[in-house]
């Protein structure tokens, strides 16, 4: 006959084994409940789209999503994967925190802190407080990081008026916007700079010099025309 301190126990194991069991199937749902009714109220639509894009790219490529946070925008690795992995942070969050911060010249770690504590009336609101005012130098710097960020993702983005006359060369198709063969049906182009126009890192793409992966690759520059290298041996 089992005693009631073996049946007690037997109880705690097993509540013990059903909560590692809840933490290994709940909890990464849990992290990526900001995929419902998620808004960062920015205070600009172009700047909303793209946080909520860099939500999709974090979410599938997190590595090179935390190595570009600590890189290029000086966030610790372990605050931004905590920030991930433990506290439920969106991706566009952790990107716009540590992009605020950049421009500000503050650490990352405090801008998450503010955003924690007062993020009730969204992004717009705490940039303001933090000195970055729609339509100041500092929210187009903001905005314009953007840009470097998603190039160095091979990912496409789209240049809104606002940066048209930072990059007059990006983007032919209607509006300035970047065109991708995949998702317009643009004969030729294929995102950013090393990248093959469907969002996936650098890395990841498969270029090749010279293989036509990239731009100036392929068959450019190597015409065989008849400039200058004619056969015709003095015929018309």
């Amino acid at each position: 006959m089992i005693s009631k301190r073996t049946t007690g126990k037997l109880k705690s194991a097993c509540v013990a084994l059903a909560m590692m069991m809840m933490a290994l199937f709940v909890g990464p749902a849990a992290a990526q409940d900001f995929s419902i009714g998620w808004n960062p109220r920015s205070g600009d639509v172009w700047v909303d789209s793209y946080l909520e894009d860099v939500n999709r790219y974090g979410a599938r490529y997190r590595s090179p999503f935390i190595d570009e946070m600590v890189r290029y925008y000086g966030a610790p690795r372990d605050l931004v994967t905590a920030l991930l992995a433990e506290r439920g942070w969106a991706p566009g969050d952790v990107y716009y925190a540590c992009a605020i911060a950049q421009i500000v010249g503050r650490p990352c770690r405090y801008v998450v802190e503010r955003w924690e504590r007062d993020h009730a009336q969204g992004w717009g609101a705490v940039a303001q407080e933090l000195g970055i005012k729609p339509g100041s130098p500092e929210f187009h710097r903001l905005k314009r990081g953007f840009v470097g960020t998603y190039d160095r993702w091979a990912r496409p983005i789209e240049i809104d008026s606002d940066l048209r006359a930072d990059f007059p060369q990006r983007g032919q198709g209607p509006d300035g916007t970047w065109l991708d063969r995949d998702d317009r049906g643009a004969p030729a182009g294929r995102g950013p700079a090393g990248g093959n126009g469907n969002g996936k890192p650098a890395h990841a793409a498969g270029a090749q010099p010279g293989r036509g992966d990239g731009p100036g690759q392929g068959d450019a520059g190597r015409g065989r025309g008849n400039n200058g290298k004619g056969k015709s041996k003095g015929r018309d």
